[in-house]
């Protein structure tokens, strides 16, 4: 039952983590001392480095603010449950 209720929680709070993690990556690729813009692959005018430097920064930060997320909140259900959820 709890991995029944569990799981749309679990959409919802990846959602937001979502936009958390974009916020959080955009004021760190500007404290950084780069442009308020990341670079996308394709954009002629950046380098390589610039743009595999960001795709790997974002990635990095999209993983962290996942992790954090799904396991705040399997521990949230622990604590609210007294079980785990898988």
């Amino acid at each position: 039952m709890v991995k029944i209720l569990y799981k749309p929680l679990g959409l919802l709070f990846g959602a937001l983590g979502g936009v958390v993690a974009g916020a959080v990556f955009k004021r760190l690729w500007a404290a950084l001392g780069h442009e308020d813009e990341a670079p996308r692959a394709a954009d002629e005018d950046r380098t390589w480095r610039e743009v595999l430097l960001a795709a790997g920064l974002q990635g990095v930060v999209f993983a962290l603010v996942k992790a954090a997320i799904d396991r705040g909140g399997a521990a949230g259900t622990r604590r609210l449950t007294g079980t785990w959820p898988d």
